[in-house]
C-alpha cells in the first residue's frame, strides 16, 4: 500500500506521527466508452454554454449559483483564504463510548501506520481506546476538505473513519410507520424462529460478487492476444524526520492537568504516584523541562469550510448548501 497522507495524532500533549493508508478499495472492472465500430476511445470536451469554445482546464474555475439565478466565481485565491486548520494533524476533540456512534455517520475508513519513532505512543493511545472502549472523534483535512472522524481499534490497527456532518444524514420520513399494524403472537414467534433457523456467526468471506466474477470470465474468453502491460510502479514518498518524540508521562500529566483546569477541576485532584513520576520523568536527561516544552498550538473547532473533495484540488466554498456548484 501507499500512503496517502502524512501528518501526527494530536494527543493531548503528546503528538504521533503517523501515516495514512485506504483501508478499502472497490473491487470492480473498469470499462470505457468505446465506438462500436473501430474500437475507439470515446473522449469529452469541456466546452462554454456561452460561446460554444472548448475550455482549457486553466482556465476553468468553480462557481455556486443562488437561489435567484445569479452566479458566484470563486477562484483560486479564493479558496486560500478559507480556513482549514487541521491540514496536517488529527486533532483529538474528545473520547466518547464506542455504541454512541451511530453506524449512518460512518464514511471512509483509513488505517494509521505509525511513524518509526512513534511506536511506543501508538500503542499507548491504542491501549487507552481498548481499555476504555472508547471511540477519539477527532477532526482532520483531507484533499481540501475538513472532515469529522472517529479513531477506533481494529486488530493492532487504529483506524480512522470518516463521518458524515449531521446535517448531511437525512430524516426517514415515513408516514406509513406510524399507523397501526396489528402483529398476532404466533406470528412473531414464528419470524423469531426463522432468525434463529438462520443464525450464523458473520464471516464475509464466504460471500462473492457472482457478477464481477462472472464480467472476469466473459473479458477473458473475448481477449485474443495475451500482451498485457502492468502500470508503472509509484515511487514511495521519502521519509520525514520528526524530530525529538517528547516524554510520554510527563505530557500526559500535563494534558490532564490541562483538561481539568478548562473544566474548572483543581489539578490536584490527580494521583500523587503520577505527579511523582511525572516530575521524576522531566527531571531525566532525555526530557525537557516544563518552562522548555513547547507550547501546545490552539485548534479553532469551527467548522471549516469543506470542498467536493475532488482530486483536482479546488477547494469547495465555505458556506454548507444543498444545492451544487455549477
Amino acid at each position: 500500500m501507499r500512503a496517502i497522507w502524512k501528518g501526527a495524532v494530536a494527543f493531548g500533549l503528546v503528538n504521533v506521527p503517523v501515516k495514512l493508508y485506504a483501508a478499502t478499495g472497490e473491487h470492480e472492472v473498469r470499462l470505457h466508452q468505446v465506438h462500436r465500430e473501430d474500437g475507439g476511445r470515446i473522449r469529452y470536451k469541456k466546452v462554454c454554454s456561452v460561446d460554444g469554445e472548448p475550455v482549457e482546464w486553466g482556465d476553468i474555475a468553480k462557481g455556486y449559483e443562488t437561489d435567484s439565478g445569479e452566479l458566484v466565481v470563486l477562484t483560486d485565491e479564493d479558496f486560500e483564504q478559507l480556513p482549514l486548520s487541521t491540514e496536517r494533524e488529527i486533532e483529538v476533540l474528545e473520547f466518547v463510548p464506542a455504541e454512541q456512534v451511530d453506524p449512518i455517520l460512518l464514511q471512509k475508513t483509513y488505517y494509521l501506520e505509525p511513524d518509526k519513532t512513534a511506536a511506543k505512543p501508538y500503542a499507548l493511545l491504542r491501549g487507552a481506546l481498548e481499555q476504555t472502549d472508547r471511540m477519539a472523534v477527532v477532526k482532520v483535512a483531507l484533499r481540501q476538505r475538513e472532515s469529522m472522524a472517529v479513531l477506533r481499534v481494529r486488530d493492532k490497527v487504529i483506524v480512522l473513519q470518516t463521518l458524515l456532518w449531521p446535517d448531511e444524514v437525512r430524516a426517514a420520513d415515513f408516514p406509513i410507520l406510524d399507523a397501526e399494524v396489528s402483529v398476532r403472537p404466533q406470528e412473531l414467534t414464528m419470524a423469531s424462529s426463522l432468525v434463529e433457523s438462520l443464525a450464523a456467526d458473520f464471516d464475509p468471506s464466504q460471500y462473492t460478487d457472482a457478477y464481477v466474477t462472472a464480467l472476469e470470465e466473459l473479458i477473458e474468453r473475448k481477449v485474443s492476444s495475451g500482451d498485457t502491460r502492468a502500470p508503472a510502479a509509484a515511487e514511495d514518498e521519502p521519509e520525514e524526520s520528526t524530530g525529538e518524540v517528547v516524554d510520554l508521562l510527563a505530557a500526559l500529566q500535563r494534558s490532564v492537568e490541562k483538561a481539568r483546569s478548562a473544566r474548572g477541576e483543581a489539578s490536584d485532584d490527580a494521583p500523587a504516584a503520577t505527579k511523582d513520576a511525572g516530575k521524576a520523568a522531566r527531571g531525566g536527561s532525555a526530557a525537557k523541562d516544563d518552562d522548555e516544552a513547547p507550547a501546545p498550538k490552539r485548534r479553532s473547532r469551527t467548522k471549516a469550510a469543506s470542498g467536493d473533495g475532488d482530486d483536482d484540488g479546488a477547494k469547495a466554498p465555505a458556506k454548507r448548501t444543498r444545492k451544487k456548484a455549477s
